[in-house]
């Protein structure tokens, strides 16, 4: 218990010495993840069950080979394909910001420092440094977040391109 204890103290710690747009950054870092891990979920677990009753149901059919059963097969496969691809768009949505919302930081601790210049005068570096690193600490915040997306979430794209490449060998066209 005292581990939590020190670990929340050094995240307000950090929070409070990069300011409040680190809010934003975990906010934004929390949903990409929430998405992620919920694409990770029905690309492994979900699609799987999905994809064995498309193929039952083209099993099934009699016909298989006319034009109308082609278009049948390449609705099926548009259907499942976006299913697949639902949220992936705003995941890299989300993996984009994170930078920009850490730059943000980076422009409110410049006011911070320029604010303190103004009122204290450009004598006391010990004040303006509280601003520089209020001004540094959402940047690395941002990009560290950023960073961790972009893998997990080009991952999570191979995945998915791989899953609809196997729907697509599964329905033979005969």
């Amino acid at each position: 218990m005292l581990y939590l204890i020190g670990l929340w103290e050094s995240v307000r710690d950090f929070i409070a010495t990069g300011g409040d747009v680190l809010y934003v950054v975990a906010a934004a870092l929390l949903l990409m993840w929430i998405l992620m891990i919920e694409r990770y979920w029905y690309v492994s677990s979900v699609f799987p069950k999905a994809m064995k009753q498309i193929i039952a149901d083209w099993e099934a059919r009699k016909d298989t080979t006319s034009w109308y059963a082609h278009r049948i097969r390449d609705a099926w496969i548009s259907q499942a394909s976006d299913k697949l691809s639902e949220r992936m768009l705003l995941i890299k949505t989300l993996v984009a910001m994170c930078p920009l919302i850490g730059l943000l930081g980076t422009v409110t601790g410049m006011i911070a420092v320029f604010e303190v210049m103004a009122v204290q005068g450009t004598g006391n570096p010990r004040l303006m440094a509280g601003g520089i690193s209020m001004a540094t600490i959402p940047t690395m915040a941002g990009m560290v977040a950023a960073l961790s997306g972009v893998f997990f979430s080009s991952r999570l794209e191979a995945k998915v391109k791989i899953s609809k490449e196997k729907l697509v060998d599964s329905l033979p066209h005969h």
